[in-house]
C-alpha cells in the first residue's frame, strides 16, 4: 500500500517536470529568447572548447593543454563585442601574471617567500580598473605559472613553459572569438523591444485599473494609495529596459550579421531609445496623476462632478489602447503599428478636448488649490503631450 501511494505521488511530479522540460525545449526551438540563447551559448562553448583541446593536446602536445579550452569558454560572451573586450582583458591579465612570475622567479627563486611576493604583486596588479572583471586572472595566471616554473628542470624549460601558457591562452581566446563571430553571432534586437514592451505593459495595467474606478467613482484611499505605490515602483523596469537597449546596440558591434540589416538597425535603435525616454516621462506623469487622486478625499465632489470623472475615464481608456500597442511592439510590424498609434492618438486628443469642455460645463473650481480638478486637467494635457510625442517619434524613425 505504501509503495502504491508513493508511486502515485512521484509519478505526477515526474510528469510535471517532463512537461516543463518539453515546454523549455519548445521555447528554445520555436522562438528567439533566453532559452534559445542558452542552448546556442552551450553549443558554441562546446565547439570552441573541443577545437582548442584538439589543437593544444593533439597538435602542440602541450604540458598544460587545458589552458586553451578554458580560455575559449571563459570569453564566450553573449555578444561579439563583449567577447573581444573580455578576451583582450583576459590576455592582458594572463600576460601580466606570467610576466610577474617570470621576473620574480628568476630574480628571487622558487621558494615560499618568492611565492608570497608573486601573490602580492599579482593581486595588486589585478586591482587595476582597466582589467575589469578579468583582474582576478592576474593572480590565477601567476599561480599556475609559479607551479610550472617550479616543476621545470632547466632555465630554457622554464621559459618555454611560461611562454606556452601565453600561447595556449591566445589560441583559446582566438578560437572562442572566431566561433562566436562565425557561428550565429547573437543579435539582440528583441532585447530593446522586450524592455519597451515590459514598461508599456506596466503602464497599461496601471491606467487600465484607474479608469474603471473613475467611471464608478470608486476612489477610496486604499485604492489610490496602491496606484501611487505602483507608479513609483517602476524605476526597476526603466533600468531593465535601458539595459536591454544597451545590449541590443552592443550586439551590433563587430557583428557580421549586421551587414544583412544595413540601414535599419541604427534607425530602429534611435526610435526605440526615444520611445523609451518618452515612456519614462509618461510614467512620471501618471505617477503625478496618482498623487493627485490620492490626495482627493472630498466624497461629495465625486458625486457632484461625476460627468467630469466619466470624461476623465474615457480619456484614460483611450490612452490605455495606445499602451497596448506599445506593449506589443514588433519590428516586423512597425509600419502597421505606427499607423494604428497615429489613429489612436487622434482619438485620445478628442477625448482630452472633451474632458476640457466638460470641466467648463461643470464650472469646476480649477483655480482652487484645495481641489484636484485644476491639477487633473493639467495632468491630462501633459499626459496627452507625452503620448503624442511618443507616437510621433516612433513614426518619424520608421519613415526614415
Amino acid at each position: 500500500m505504501a509503495g502504491e501511494v508513493s508511486g502515485r505521488r512521484t509519478r505526477p511530479a515526474r510528469t510535471g517536470r517532463m512537461a516543463r522540460v518539453r515546454r523549455w525545449w519548445g521555447r528554445a526551438l520555436g522562438s528567439e529568447g533566453h532559452e534559445r540563447s542558452t542552448v546556442l551559448l552551450i553549443a558554441k562553448g562546446t565547439l570552441a572548447a573541443t577545437i582548442a583541446w584538439v589543437i593544444s593536446y593533439h597538435l602542440l602536445h602541450a604540458q598544460s593543454p587545458a589552458f586553451a579550452p578554458f580560455s575559449a569558454v571563459l570569453i564566450m560572451q553573449v555578444t561579439v563585442y563583449q567577447s573581444l573586450l573580455q578576451s583582450s582583458r583576459y590576455v592582458g591579465a594572463v600576460v601580466a601574471g606570467v610576466a610577474v612570475q617570470a621576473a620574480l622567479g628568476f630574480l628571487v627563486g622558487p621558494d615560499v617567500p618568492a611565492f608570497a611576493l608573486v601573490a602580492l604583486v599579482a593581486l595588486t596588479i589585478g586591482r587595476w580598473p582597466g582589467l575589469g572583471s578579468q583582474g582576478s586572472q592576474v593572480a590565477t595566471a601567476a599561480f599556475f605559472a609559479f607551479s610550472t616554473y617550479v616543476s621545470a628542470t632547466s632555465a630554457l624549460d622554464k621559459i618555454t613553459q611560461l611562454g606556452q601558457i601565453i600561447l595556449l591562452v591566445l589560441i583559446g581566446c582566438g578560437i572562442g572569438v572566431l566561433v562566436n563571430v562565425t557561428v550565429l553571432p547573437p543579435l539582440r534586437y528583441r532585447s530593446a523591444e522586450h524592455g519597451i514592451r515590459t514598461l508599456a505593459h506596466a503602464l497599461c495595467d496601471l491606467v487600465s485599473d484607474i479608469y474603471p474606478a473613475l467611471r464608478e467613482r470608486g476612489l477610496d484611499e486604499e485604492r489610490t494609495g496602491r496606484w501611487r505605490a505602483r507608479a513609483e515602483q517602476t524605476g526597476e523596469l526603466v533600468t531593465q529596459a535601458r539595459t536591454g537597449l544597451r545590449m541590443a546596440r552592443e550586439s551590433l558591434h563587430y557583428n557580421p550579421r549586421r551587414l544583412f540589416r544595413r540601414g535599419r538597425a541604427h534607425t530602429y535603435f534611435e526610435g526605440y531609445a526615444a520611445v523609451l525616454e518618452a515612456l519614462e516621462r509618461t510614467l512620471r506623469q501618471v505617477a503625478a496623476l496618482t498623487r493627485s487622486l490620492d490626495k482627493w478625499s472630498a466624497d461629495e465632489d465625486r458625486y457632484r462632478y461625476g460627468a467630469f470623472l466619466a470624461s476623465y475615464a474615457d480619456f484614460l481608456e483611450s490612452l490605455s489602447w495606445i499602451t497596448r500597442v506599445f506593449a506589443d511592439l514588433d519590428e516586423d510590424r512597425l509600419g502597421e503599428q505606427t499607423s494604428q498609434l497615429h489613429q489612436l492618438a487622434d482619438e485620445a486628443q478628442n477625448y482630452r478636448r472633451g474632458l476640457a469642455e466638460q470641466a467648463e460645463r461643470d464650472d469646476l473650481p480649477l483655480t482652487d488649490p484645495g481641489r484636484p480638478y485644476g491639477v487633473l486637467v493639467i495632468e491630462a494635457a501633459r499626459l496627452m503631450e507625452e503620448f503624442q510625442y511618443t507616437c510621433d517619434v516612433l513614426q518619424h524613425h520608421v519613415e526614415r
